[in-house]
């Protein structure tokens, strides 16, 4: 059995952090190139999107099987149990979030005939037949998972700066780089 301790580990904040940053950077950059005009500047932006999801995706596919051999640390006595079942089914549907919607823009990649070639590089084998009323509903879905993402992290977000600023038990602590708080 794997030994908790009281903070994530130096590899666990890395992919934490990472996986953070790419999110914010291509939610936004989703939501400006969906409304511009078809122009090459569209397309580029489309491969970037692309090829930094297809990262976001093999970057929580490392984090979740680091997970599975790095238990991550409890959370304080004074945290009610309640909130700790909340934190963990959070946790779980973000890791379900992150890992459902670069598939879905993958697939509905491959729905629309486009094949994924990651950073322009490695051609990805399509996962669907192209199908255009499919790629529509998987636009959506896209959409859905995204936004729902969003708000799901404000909630991880809000909880965090909860437990920093009005509990004070540092908890947000343990996934700080360079915090010496054990």
């Amino acid at each position: 059995m794997v030994r908790p301790t009281r903070r994530y580990t130096g590899i666990a904040m890395l992919l934490h952090w990472l996986i953070a940053l790419l999110i914010f950077g291509l939610f936004p950059l989703g939501l400006y190139m969906h409304g511009l005009q078809l122009s090459v500047r569209k397309l580029e932006l489309y491969s970037w999107h692309k090829w930094f999801g297809i990262t976001v995706l093999l970057l929580v596919v490392l984090r979740i099987v680091w997970r599975v051999g790095h238990r991550p640390p409890a959370l304080p006595d004074s945290v009610p149990r309640w909130q700790q079942l909340a934190a963990e089914a959070l946790h779980g549907l973000l890791y379900l979030l992150i890992l459902c919607i670069p598939l879905s823009g993958w697939a509905l990649s491959s729905a629309s005939g486009i094949r994924v070639v990651w950073w322009g590089v490695l051609p990805l084998p399509n996962l669907l037949a192209p199908d255009h009323a499919l790629a529509r509903e998987l636009a959506r879905v896209h959409t859905w998972l995204n936004f729902t993402l969003a708000a799901v992290v404000a909630a991880h977000v809000g909880a965090a700066l909860k437990h920093h600023f009005i509990d004070r038990d540092g908890v947000l602590l343990r996934m700080l780089p360079g915090s010496s708080k054990e």
